[in-house]
């Protein structure tokens, strides 16, 4: 176990810049995470962890380096506020999609993190088989979508694809694509059918863009209050997630 005193020591500089760096933490293959009841989701949910900083002497994980530093210099090398630690590193897992999945929800250009962690969250305690990411999405393995999604992002399976592609990953799985856009003809959602569908939710600024609704089957709207303008993405997505459990 080695103990850390310095901001220059190179295990922090990592940890920061996995942190800050999204093209850093593909070329490493690792992401770091913070808190007790992550490190206990990463470690049951079979994740490999590699490296764990405590203020404290730790047992880490098999396989895992670990590293003692002062709650100062934890908090330091957290990229969360006020963090108690421990702070931890973890694989970027392969991604395994079902072969035949039977629900889809499909994020285009949802920027803000806490909105992916929390959709990602949703579907994986909704029981939904595949979140795809397209376009600007926030990333996946960064921290404040890791912690948003609140170790669900250690089980569900996530795949970030380009609009060009998906219309071919959907259909070679037997799917329809779905988009939820306020528009004209736009079906109400409790009146679809949602079996082996895919569901397209945009950002709340812009919504779906043309090039995305241009691949959907057709359009569905969640019905809402006149006077009520949208709702956020995280929120949309949840509610489509749950009209695809509930119409089984």
């Amino acid at each position: 176990m080695e103990k850390i005193s310095s901001r220059k020591n190179q295990y922090i500089v990592h940890i920061r810049r996995l942190a800050a760096d999204g093209d850093y933490r593909r070329e490493c293959g690792e992401f770091v995470c913070d808190g007790e009841k992550l490190l206990h989701e990463a470690v049951s949910s079979g994740m490999r962890v590699t490296s764990v900083l405590g203020v404290e002497d730790i047992v880490p994980p098999a396989g895992a380096s670990a590293y003692v530093a002062p709650p100062a210099l934890v908090e330091y090398a957290s990229a969360l506020k006020n963090s108690p630690g421990p702070v931890f590193t973890v694989g970027i897992p392969e991604i395994r999609v079902p072969n035949r999945p039977g629900r889809v929800i499909v994020l285009e250009n949802v920027q803000d993190p806490g909105n992916v962690g929390t959709v990602i969250r949703a579907a994986d305690a909704l029981g939904v088989d595949v979140v795809a990411l397209v376009g600007d999405c926030a990333d996946l393995y960064s921290p404040r979508t890791v912690r948003g999604t609140m170790g669900a992002v250690f089980r569900q399976p996530v795949v970030r694809i380009g609009l060009d592609e998906l219309h071919g990953f959907l259909s070679s799985r037997g799917l329809r694509l779905f988009g939820a856009a306020l528009r004209e003809g736009a079906e109400d959602i409790r009146a679809v059918s949602l079996a082996g569908a895919a569901v397209a939710i945009g950002n709340e600024g812009s919504g779906l863009s043309e090039g995305l609704l241009s691949l959907c089957d057709k359009s569905i709207v969640i019905p809402m209050a006149p006077w009520s303008e949208s709702l956020n993405a995280a929120m949309a997505a949840t509610i489509v997630m749950w009209e695809m459990v509930r119409k089984k």
